[in-house]
Formats: structure tokens, C-alpha cells, sequence
């Protein structure tokens, strides 16, 4: 026969069993989440004195004047992240290199290539770091301006699998030349192009898609200045 306890003793049970446990559960809570306030908001106890490790990290505001001239992890999707991007993956940044077809510098062009744009000797071309930036920029322009109707034709369409941007587009050009883009991209991706390193436009415009490109200019007749 089981054993039946009142309603009433349950309830007397509660009362002096439970309810201190409760109680005591709770004023504990609260004691610590208040030490661990009072500890949170003082902080005096980490504060770091060594010079070598102390720096200030600036502002959104401040980092809009900053001037990127060298390559920075933090160039994300801006238009000097697309340059130095494609220039690590032409020549890992470096301005001296020639590979063994004679492509030259950071972005490795072509002495063809070179002249096309106003730049005759090679020599001071390799030793001149402006030079060469200023050269990316003209011929950047240049591309842009040769496929400005397939840039508004194509932008936003999937080809062979990749989705085309402005970007992806001008760093193919700068790969297999704007004629060869056009090829492509007319074509619906049929009519392609390898370099002699088996690289395909495919390939450059899915790597250096969506990229913000919108501030080259685009300039049929853009040209070195500097030499």
C-alpha cells in the first residue's frame, strides 16, 4: 500500500526546503554579477605601460586620408585592393621581375604593350616604381574605354558559371587584351584564351570579381607622362 502524503505537508516542504534554496541561489546570482560589474568597469588592473606594445587604431575618419601606396591586408574591395591583387597574382608585387616570355615589372606587360602606352625604354621602366603604377592606371583606362558597351552589356550576366563585374572584366584585359575579352564575352564564353601559363579569362574574371573599378576613367587615347 503506498504511502500518502497530505497536500499540506507537501506545501509545509516547500516552504522550508525549497524556498531557502531559492532564495539562496538567487542572492548569490546577484552577488556575483555585481563583483563581476564592479570588475568589468575597472579596468586599471590591464593596463598596458610598454611602449612597443602601446598604439592608437584609428578612426574611419582618419583612414580615409591615408595613402596606400604599398600593399595593405586592409585594401578589401577598393580599387587599390583590385591593383595590388592582380599585381601579386602577375608578379607577387615585385617591380624588378622579368619572367621568362619578357613580361616586366609589377603588372608584367609586354614591351608591345609598353610602347602602346608611351613607354619606350625598358630599362628605366623596371627602375621606376612610378612608372610602372602610372603605366597600370593608362592602360587600365585604355581597356575600360574599348569595352565600355560590353561593360553595360554584360555586367550582372552569368557566364560559364561566373558572374561578370566591371572588375572582373578589366583584370581579364589586362590578361588576354580587350579584344580578347570581347571575344569571350560575345561569344557567351565559347571563343576563350590561355596565356602561355594556361591561365583563361574565366579564371581572372571569377578571381577579381567585385571589385569597385567604377572611379577608372575610361580613355581611348590615355599615355605615360612621366617619361
Amino acid at each position: 500500500m503506498a504511502l500518502q502524503i497530505p497536500n499540506n505537508m507537501i506545501r509545509s516542504l516547500i516552504r522550508i526546503v525549497v524556498l531557502p534554496m531559492v532564495i539562496l541561489i538567487i542572492t548569490v546570482g546577484f552577488k556575483v554579477r555585481e563583483d563581476a560589474t564592479t570588475d568589468q568597469d575597472d579596468l586599471s588592473a590591464y593596463k598596458v605601460t610598454e611602449n612597443d606594445v602601446c598604439f592608437n587604431v584609428p578612426t574611419l575618419e582618419e583612414q580615409r586620408f591615408f595613402d596606400y601606396d604599398m600593399f595593405s591586408p586592409f585594401l578589401g574591395y577598393s580599387y587599390l585592393g583590385f591593383r595590388e591583387a592582380l599585381a601579386f597574382k602577375e608578379s607577387q608585387g615585385r617591380y624588378t621581375v622579368v619572367n621568362q616570355f619578357g613580361y616586366m615589372g609589377k603588372y608584367q606587360f609586354g614591351k608591345a604593350t609598353l610602347r602602346m602606352i608611351g613607354v619606350y625604354d625598358a630599362s628605366d621602366y623596371l627602375q621606376s616604381p612610378e612608372v610602372q603604377e602610372e603605366a597600370f592606371a593608362v592602360y587600365t583606362s585604355r581597356n575600360k574605354w574599348v569595352l565600355r558597351r560590353d561593360i553595360n552589356r554584360f555586367v550582372g550576366r552569368t557566364i560559364n558559371g561566373v558572374k561578370v563585374t566591371e572588375s572582373g572584366i578589366l583584370a581579364a584585359a589586362h590578361l588576354a587584351g580587350p579584344g580578347n575579352v570581347k571575344k569571350y564575352l560575345r561569344s557567351g564564353g565559347t571563343v576563350g584564351f590561355n596565356d602561355a601559363f594556361g591561365t583563361s579569362i574565366r579564371y581572372y574574371m571569377r578571381k577579381f570579381a567585385g571589385y569597385d573599378t567604377s572611379g577608372v576613367i575610361a580613355d581611348k587615347t590615355a599615355k605615360v607622362e612621366r617619361i
